[in-house]
């Protein structure tokens, strides 16, 4: 008779040591497809559990396509055919960006599980919501970390250190105040733009100020700000922070750095109907590349969105909790 290996003086939970010694088993092989598992009764038994602990764990095995229950027999390890990774991808918004890393995810993933996705629009309670509805029915939970700016942590941590760090996977911005091991492919906003901003210090000599544009409402990591005004002050730059560029009026000796792409549509126009040349009057470096700004010459700061998703599900399939950093760089053209 099958029996499980627990840890019992442990910290984690009594029924996730089932789920999880339950798993590795029928990993390793030591349970087979068909195998029977003890009866919920045996096992509460055999290890001085509560029943309601045992079930849960078999619940969520059975949730999970791991275990299936015939009626009057017992558990018994599912075929192969059930066990595709099901995975809950949970983003902030769905933007264009987002969309890159969506397809490159699921394009990471191939035929190895399927993702339903979410959308907790930086609402730390829809997050909550969401997570609460969605624990034991998925082997993973990828989660963008992105809240409202005035969001306390105490309004999403704890929904977070519920997902258990073995099927848990953050994207783009990651939380060094959350413990234990876990697999995060992230940005690290404050000091990227600082060495982005660094990197251009050359182009960036013939302008006397520079000037964040960046939209208090519209939920950007306000790391960005940080990293801005940290530069700003190593290299002893005069420097303002604006919310958009409604009330901006360009002027020589000025460079820009842009988050929204109306606000950057608006300096282009500005700047033009007062005859100011991009990359000697006035600079402009834009978030994020796109073809329209390739094609207008905008120099970028942008992360590989693309990698970001196809690392994230490699590393996923691996079974890897690593805390690795998505590629940053700056595409130099004609607007600085």
């Amino acid at each position: 008779m099958y029996q499980t290996k627990l840890s019992l003086s442990c910290k984690t939970p009594k029924y996730r040591q089932i789920i999880q010694a339950i798993i590795n088993d029928i990993e390793r092989g030591i349970l087979k497809v068909d195998d029977q598992l003890p009866s919920i009764n045996e096992l509460s038994e055999e290890h001085l559990l509560a029943r309601d602990t045992v079930e849960r764990a078999y619940r969520e095995l059975k949730e999970k396509g791991h275990i299936v229950s015939v009626h009057g027999k017992g558990y018994f390890v599912a075929a192969n055919e059930q066990k595709k990774l099901k995975i809950l991808l949970v983003f902030n918004k769905l933007s264009s960006y987002k969309k890159i890393i969506y397809y490159a995810f699921l394009k990471g993933l191939g035929d190895k599980a399927t993702v339903d996705l979410h959308i907790h629009h930086y609402d730390a309670h829809l997050f909550k919501e969401i997570i609460n509805k969605s624990l034991g029915k998925y082997n993973y939970y990828v989660i963008m970390p992105h809240f409202f700016q005035h969001a306390d942590k105490g309004e999403y941590m704890p929904t977070i250190k519920r997902i258990p760090k073995e099927e848990l996977v953050i994207l783009d911005k990651d939380l060094p105040e959350l413990e234990g091991k876990y697999l995060a492919v992230y940005q690290e906003f404050k000091k990227d733009i600082f060495k982005a901003l660094e990197s251009t210090v050359d182009l960036l000599a013939k302008y006397r100020k520079l000037v964040l544009i960046f939209p208090f409402g519209e939920h950007y990591p306000v790391e960005i700000m940080q990293g801005f005004r940290l530069f700003c002050n190593c290299y002893n730059k005069d420097f303002a922070i604006l919310e958009n560029t409604f009330n901006e009026t360009p002027s020589p000796g000025t460079a820009y750095l842009v988050v929204e792409e109306t606000d950057l549509a608006d300096l282009i126009k500005k700047c033009r109907g007062m005859n100011l040349k991009l990359g000697e009057d006035v600079g402009i470096i834009s978030f994020n590349e796109t073809t329209s700004k390739e094609l207008l010459d905008i120099t970028v700061v942008t992360t590989d969105f693309e990698v970001m998703g196809y690392m994230a599900a490699t590393l996923l399939l691996e079974k890897k909790q690593a805390k690795v950093k998505n590629p940053f760089q700056v595409i130099r053209r004609g607007s600085l």
